[in-house]
């Protein structure tokens, strides 16, 4: 079984989640996880961290599979991609199982129990992101996906009771060529469909993340009281 451990995880404090864990330990404010996109290594988002507000703590950890085998580069992958929204099952539901042992694992690596917990990623991320908060309906205060896609797969089965219960930001570059855009109209339609409480913005970029997109997202969660 695939798993995550503490060695592939980084965590980025930002100045007011240090001051708050030094004064009263064991007390965290909002902590992101972030999934970074295939190919990639958990290192890779954690410069996002300071676009969030200054008592957030940001965790990213590294995909449990290798992706050299599957020609994805020296890096890591959450899972192997088919094509479209078609992903091989039993690789992308492994993960899914190792990010439960990390985000139960979470109050240990930050040093307390955070006062919320976000999950989301970019690409090969995001996608996961919404896999894993789409079928544990209300482990997490809110999801986050930077040009991912819905996965269509019977490893994954997405219901009108579990979608509903976790807030989703979409983010998505218009001029998308390697998730295209075409995917994000037919995930956030299947999602509506079953009732999600889903935020989609939409960027005149290809693929990537925009300091726009990233402050709407941050917005967004305020928006929510997290």
């Amino acid at each position: 079984m695939a798993r995550i451990t503490d060695d592939d995880v980084v965590v980025t404090r930002n100045a007011g989640a240090l001051a708050r864990a030094g004064s009263v330990p064991g007390t965290v404010g909002p902590v992101a996880v972030l999934l970074h996109g295939r190919g990639s290594n958990r290192h890779d988002l954690a410069q996002l961290a300071p676009a969030f507000p200054d008592e957030w703590t940001v965790v990213t950890p590294e995909a449990p599979h290798p992706g050299m085998p599957w020609g994805y580069g020296p890096g890591s992958a959450w899972y192997r991609y088919v094509r479209e929204d078609r992903v091989v099952g039993e690789t992308l539901t492994d993960s899914l199982e190792a990010l439960d042992g990390l985000l139960d694992e979470i109050p240990a690596i930050v040093g307390g129990e955070p006062s919320a917990l976000a999950l989301g990623g970019f690409s090969q991320g995001g996608t996961s992101s919404m896999a894993w908060a789409f079928t544990r309906p209300g482990r997490v205060a809110a999801v986050l996906n930077f040009s991912g896609f819905l996965v269509d797969d019977p490893s994954v089965e997405f219901t009108a009771e579990r979608v509903g219960a976790t807030p989703a930001f979409w983010g998505h570059g218009t001029g998308d060529p390697a998730i295209p855009f075409e995917l994000a109209v037919r995930g956030r339609a299947r999602l509506r469909e079953l009732g999600a409480d889903l935020t989609a913005k939409d960027y005149a970029m290809g693929h990537g993340i925009s300091p726009d997109e990233l402050r709407d997202a941050v917005a967004w969660l305020h928006s929510l009281g997290i």
